[in-house]
């Protein structure tokens, strides 16, 4: 097959990307194989649990690079995977990795999917999600306390010392890496126009590859 389409998509947490790699492969006819960058957190399992809940998991350091660009570069030559699956309430890495094959489109979502540069070449358009403040720290509240086992207490300390001066030094300027900005994305109209963008520019990119 030919090479993929990859489609990064970056944002706050809480913001929606998720949402929107899933209303995006509902709405496109071909398969989208999606990456969560969360499944990325180096493995930690060695060590105590309680130095594994003391990392700053919003840091760029806490993603094991080299792994996630691996897949991504092994997806979008349309070979299979074996993708690591990350315990979050444990902070540390499943011991059974999940296999993933090839689809026409590869979407890569999270906080950092538009930071480093050897990911960012590698993407055919990257899409940033710009979400109110409010809105993405009562997402993550409900989140983390109902599907990761965390007290409300909790999320509001790491909120406030590491999840929003994180998102101030290093995800919010990564948009400048957007090809798009795009709102929250649960307006079914946001969801059509990055359909059309992305059959489009998924066309182009096939025509191109076509004439290599």
């Amino acid at each position: 097959m030919a090479d993929a389409f990859v489609l990064g998509i970056a944002g706050g947490s809480g913001a929606g990307k998720s949402t929107i790699a899933k209303d995006l492969s509902a709405a496109v006819d071909p398969e989208i194989t999606i990456i969560s960058l969360d499944d990325y957190y180096e493995d930690l399992s060695e060590l105590p649990l309680a130095e594994r809940e003391d990392r700053n998991f919003d840091h760029p350091d806490a993603i094991d690079w080299d792994r996630l660009v691996a897949d991504v570069e092994a997806l979008s030559r349309g070979e299979t995977v074996a993708m690591p699956q990350y315990d979050f309430e444990k902070h540390a890495r499943a011991p059974t990795a999940r296999t993933v094959d090839p689809g026409p489109i590869v979407v890569l979502e999270g906080i950092f999917a538009l930071y480093h540069d050897r990911i960012v070449t590698q993407l055919d358009l990257a899409l940033y999600v710009q979400t109110d403040a409010d809105v993405r720290v009562l997402r993550r509240l409900q989140r983390d306390v109902t599907e990761r086992g965390r007290t409300v207490d909790g999320v509001v300390e790491q909120y406030l010392s590491t999840v929003k001066p994180m998102h101030e030094q290093f995800v919010e300027p990564t948009k400048e890496n957007a090809d798009l900005i795009v709102p929250e994305g649960t307006n079914p109209a946001v969801i059509d126009v990055l359909r059309e963008k992305v059959v489009s520019e998924m066309a182009a990119h096939r025509e191109a590859a076509t004439e290599l």
